[in-house]
């Protein structure tokens, strides 16, 4: 039938978006959401109506700066980058998701 689709859970797309910046550099919103799709292997969709809400969720936090460019396709678009609280904040995520990863595999691992 192909892939199923993964639903996010609270907090995953900021880390996704702020390492695709920190991997890719400055990248307007399509763009990251292609990234994403394409690391993911298609798990993951996203639209307008999600990639936009957290690029302007993580602009207010002071994670990520966004600045008026001209995309290749010769387009005006607002273009994406990290700033120095994003890099900590990505520190930050990534020790919490290797704890919840590690909590997981315990559960998921055969009992003794």
């Amino acid at each position: 039938m192909g892939k199923e689709r993964t639903d996010l859970l609270q907090g995953t797309l900021d880390l996704m978006v702020l390492k695709t910046l920190e991997t890719m550099g400055p990248l307007h919103g399509y763009g990251i959401a292609r990234r994403i799709e394409q690391v993911s292997e298609d798990a993951l969709i996203l639209n307008q109506g999600t990639i936009y809400p957290a690029l302007l969720r993580l602009e207010q936090r002071g994670w990520i700066k966004a600045e008026w460019g001209v995309s290749e396709s010769n387009r005006r678009a607002r273009f994406y980058s990290l700033l120095r609280l994003g890099r900590k904040q990505i520190e930050k995520e990534t020790e919490n998701w290797q704890r919840v990863a590690a909590t997981m595999a315990r559960f998921l691992a055969p009992s003794n």
